[in-house]
This record gives C-alpha cells, structure tokens and sequence, in this order.
C-alpha cells in the first residue's frame, strides 16, 4: 500500500511520460513536463524552509499552473490549501490568519489582492519561475522522494479544504494522504478506471470533488480538461469543450445538470464519449436526472454523498434501475472499509425504516478542523454505540433511512447546515456577518427553500432596508454562491420559550 499520493504521481510519468496530463483552453502540458514543473516548484519551497507536513496556500484560479502548485506542495511533503481567488479579501484574510500557511503560491496578476494581508517575504509568484531551466531532474526528484520516504507517513496532511463556519470564519477540514489512496483503490475496484481517462474538470478549485480529479491524474493518468467556471453560465459551450475533447468521466454538482437537462441541450451535442458520469454535493432532482439517463443510454451514472469531512464521499449508489420523477434517487451504500452508522436521537442504532442521523467511522475521516480543536471536538466525536474503547466518528448533521432494498435514503439536515449550488454553506456564517460584522440589523435567521433553492434572510429591524442594500454590503464580505436571494422584514422575530429566534418555526413557514 501506498502511503503518498505522489507515489501514483511517478509511476504514471514512468508509464506515460508523453501523454497529455493537463488541458487549458489551447495550451496542453503533458505528464513529463508537469512532473519537471513540480520537482522545481518543490525544491523552491524546501530551499525557502525546511517545513514538512505543514499548510502552503494557493491562489491561483484552476490552470496548470494550479495543478503544479497543488502536486509540488504535496512532494515537498507538505499540504495545499486552494483558495478562492474570486472571494472578497476579508474572507481570505480571515482563512490566512486561520491556518497560517508558511507560504502563499500566487502569480502576479493576483498578488495585488493579498500582498496587503500576507507578509511579501512569503509570498511565491510561480509566473516567474523559469520551469525551462537546465537542472539535474533526476537528483532533484530523488532528494524531495528520499524525504517522503524517510519522514512522512500516511496521515500526514495531503490538503485542506476549507468549509462554512457558523462563527463567520471558515472551517478548514485538513486530510490526509491515506484515506485519498483508499479512496482511489475502492473506486478502482468499483468502477474499473482505464489509463486513458479524459476527465471534464469544471468544480472550482476549493471543492474536493477538484481534488479527486488530481487524484485521477495521479493514479490513472488521466487527463485533465479545464472547463473554466465562467462557461458554468454557458451550458452548451461546456458540451461543445467535452465533444471536442472526446471527455469520457465527469464528477458534478447536479446544478449545471440540471440547467443542461432544462434547456435540453443533450440533443445538440455528441458527448456519447461520456462513460462514467458521479455526481455529488446537492440532490438531483429525478426528472432531470432522468433525461441525462435516456439520453446517454451507454452511460453509467452513480450517485455519491459524503461531506468534507469524509474524504470526498462515503457511499455511493449506480443507478441500476428505473425511477419515476417524483422518486427521490438513494445515495446507497457505504464505500468499502466505511461503516455508515445511522443514530437515532437518544443515541440508538436505527431501526431500517427509522430515521436517524448519519454518522461514519472508518480512515475515511478527516484529521479534524486545522487549528480548531473545539470544533473538532464537537463533530468528531467517540462512538456512542461502542462503549468498550475510543472509537472516533464523524456526525454530518444530515438525517437518513434505509429502504426495503437496504438502499439509503436522505432526508434532509438536521441543523442549518446546507448544500447550495454545490456548496456547503453555514446559514450562520450568513446571520453572523449580517449582523454582528455589518451590523446592517438588529437580528437576523437565514432558512434555506428547499423547493425553490434559495436561501432566505428573514430579519428583525427598526425599519426595512431594501435588497440591494443587503446584496451590495454582504458580496464585499462573502462569495455570491452565499447571497441570500429573498429578504423578509419582521418588526419581531418569533421566539421558542427559551428566547431563542425559532428557527424551526421560520423553516416550516417558509419550506409549507
């Protein structure tokens, strides 16, 4: 067994040195030059400081130069942790002063927007590195692979991964090397991945669904063709790039799905290249799930379902049958070497048909949130139902049941944690920023329409502000994915009898 991703990384350079790792618009870089591009990048950060299993940030938009930053970290024996460059600077920062990366890789079109935040000394432009400089290849990949062997193990950091936080600062979810590398061997096993993989990347580079497509390249020399996230608002000119490039894997948020399967595009567009089709992160809703199913009939499709917290996902579900299109689709069984534990309220296994919270155990766990341990120990937690050892598992909040065919079902969340558009978003961050950041109102709820999509921000003021003040105030605080979309004024928020805003009360009323 593995107990580095890099490990995958040179044996497919060994394999298919000339063969296409990365696509971006018109450039191609193949799997060779990719790897020269890392062993430099990884020796630059090693000659800067001798850190091993610690945080460098990048922030770069997806690229190939983002694929190097991320693959050179990891062979320096360290972590990445991807940022957003489109987020306001506020949340940055707030996500710096967090995890305290020893070094920010950037290029110099974005190191305007953090040099005013982030000491200069560390800050690492790889647009002027000179990757074409005449150096001894074999010498360097050889010392930066002797301090992987020698120094690192399994659970050292691969990358981490930042979530919603209920405080107004993110949570960053840190993971490691071993629970990617069983992830990738179950999936193998699953679902027979060949060698010549052309993968459609369209998630920002923040998601983890982005980092299993690094694992992809890494593992099955896949190639990896940048869809840039402005065509997310053009769903035809996505088609038209995966028809070009003959894509054969893609793993989604059903959002854009759903656009393509409104609009009817599958009829225009040839991308019967199209094998294997996962998708994850929010519910796809079945009728439209149904018409990518007939249209691509030699397509497998598998539903996945697993927070950030479970290195990418833990259980998954290949569409083997019919569904009408008010069936909700199962998110299915767990993932070898994962057990789904589904709890009921006063911390009993549930009975099939019951609902109950999931919960997982197993080395799919994250390490924990970096650099906050009460949150850690708040979500990670021993093992009600094993009273005889310490026993760590991961309670997601969200509430399931299991059906006559032992297929799990999800329900919905259990607090106001919640999947939009692919993201997971804390309603509290939301509330938080409103009022204690902006201070725009006195009180503020953020209930999520389940229906419609849309988050709400229902507030308690002296007066009613208009939605655009709210819009135009928060986006300099939060990215627009967390926007709310319906402002409600109440001149008193309803309270429960401790004197807490009834949340409850609010969800009914608007998702009734």
């Amino acid at each position: 067994m593995k107990k580095n991703l890099i490990e995958y990384f040179i044996e497919t350079v060994k394999q298919f040195p000339d063969k296409t790792a990365v696509i971006e618009n018109d450039m191609k870089i193949s799997f060779q030059d990719l790897y020269q591009q890392t062993i430099l990048l990884g020796n630059l950060l090693l000659d800067k400081a001798d850190i091993l299993n610690r945080p460098v940030a990048v922030y770069l938009p997806k690229s190939v130069y983002c694929v190097t930053a991320d693959l050179g970290i990891m062979f320096s024996g360290n972590a990445y942790l991807n940022l957003d460059v489109k987020s306001p600077v506020q949340r940055v920062a707030a996500i710096l002063n967090l995890v305290e990366p020893d070094f920010v890789v950037t290029s110099g079109v974005f190191k305007k927007n953090i040099e005013d935040i982030y000491p200069a000394s560390k800050i690492i432009l790889i647009d002027e590195i000179d990757f074409s400089q005449a150096v001894d290849y074999i010498k360097y990949a050889e010392t930066l692979f002797s301090r992987l062997e020698n120094k690192s193990v399994d659970t050292d950091m691969s990358c981490i991964i930042n979530t919603s936080g209920s405080t107004g600062v993110p949570k960053s979810v840190a993971l490691n090397h071993r629970s990617f590398i069983d992830f990738i061997e179950i999936s193998k096993d699953i679902f027979r991945f060949s060698d010549n993989e052309i993968i459609g990347s369209l998630s920002p580079v923040i998601f983890d669904i982005y980092s299993y497509e690094l694992c992809m390249l890494m593992a099955h020399s896949g190639t990896i063709v940048v869809l840039p996230e402005h065509l997310a608002a053009f769903p035809i000119k996505i088609l038209e790039v995966m028809e070009k490039e003959k894509v054969s894997f893609i793993f989604w948020v059903p959002t854009i799905m759903v656009n393509i399967a409104n609009m009817d595009l599958l009829k225009t567009i040839d991308i019967s290249s199209l094998k294997l089709v996962w998708f994850a992160g929010e519910v796809f809703p079945t009728k439209q799930f149904n018409y990518w199913h007939k249209a691509l009939p030699n397509t497998k499709f598998a539903n996945l379902y697993g927070p950030i917290e479970i290195t990418l996902d833990c259980t998954y579900y290949i569409i083997d049958r019919e569904f009408r299109d008010d069936e909700p689709l199962p998110i299915g069984f767990p993932y070898r070497n994962t057990d789904v534990l589904i709890i009921t309220e006063d911390n009993k296994q549930a009975a099939q048909g019951e609902e109950g919270e999931l919960c997982v155990r197993g080395s799919s766990l994250a390490l924990g949130y970096y650099n906050a341990p009460e949150k850690t120990a708040a979500a990670f937690v021993n093992n009600p139902l094993n009273p005889h050892y310490p026993e760590t598992i991961y309670r997601t909040g969200d509430i399931v049941s299991v059906n006559n065919k032992g297929e799990i079902l999800f329900k919905g969340r259990k607090d106001t944690l919640i999947k939009h558009q692919g993201y997971r978003i804390e309603l509290g961050e939301i509330e938080h920023i409103v009022v204690n950041t902006l201070k725009l109102v006195k009180n503020a709820c953020c209930v999520y329409d389940r229906q419609k999509k849309e988050i709400v921000l229902i507030y308690e003021n002296d007066q009613e502000l208009g939605p655009n003040v709210f819009r135009k105030e928060i986006l300099n605080v939060l990215p627009k994915y967390m926007i709310p979309t319906i402002y409600n004024f109440l001149e008193e928020m309803p309270r429960n009898p401790n004197g807490k805003i009834d949340r409850a009360y609010l969800n009914q009323q608007i998702n009734s």
